[in-house]
Order: C-alpha cells, then structure tokens, then sequence
C-alpha cells in the first residue's frame, strides 16, 4: 500500500502544479506550424513555376523564379523564429 499512497501524492501534486502555471508555453509547437506552411507555400511556389521542390540544385544555371521561391521560404522560415520564441498565453 505505501506505492499506491506515494502514487496517489504524486498525482495531486501534479494537477496541483499544473493549476498553478497560467501559461503554457507552446513556442516549439507554433514554430512547427509554421515551418510546415512556409513549406507547403515554396512548394505550390516550385509548382507554379513547373519545378518539383528539393529536386533543384544551386548552381550558374539556376532559374530565376527558383531564387525567388528560395528567398521567399528564407524569409518566411525566419519570421517562424518569433513564433518559436514567444509564449502563446
């Protein structure tokens, strides 16, 4: 009996602290989400352009429209820091 009482404490004490935390920090969860869309937007934009995204090496012969496409994710996936970092209340 002295496991189940010492489970029994254990149990309240943890719905004890998780009523006391008035937030949640869901930062990595948000900058997953957001990774995914940055994604799922340089892909439709390698498909417009008649490309299939991670097929496309860098090199002098490189289409211009691809350049746009990777500038673009770059740009997004660096907003999805801000996302990371910031506690969703």
């Amino acid at each position: 009996m002295p496991s189940t009482r010492k489970a029994a404490l254990l149990l309240c004490a943890l719905l004890l602290a998780a009523t006391w935390c008035p937030t949640a920090v869901a930062g990595p969860l948000s900058y997953g989400i957001c990774q995914t869309g940055c994604n799922a937007l340089v892909v439709s934009c390698y498909t417009a352009a008649g490309f299939t995204f991670g097929t496309v090496t860098a090199g002098a012969g490189i289409p211009a429209v691809i350049i746009g496409c990777n500038a673009g994710l770059g740009f997004c996936m660096a907003g999805c820091v801000a996302a990371g970092c910031a506690p969703i209340p």
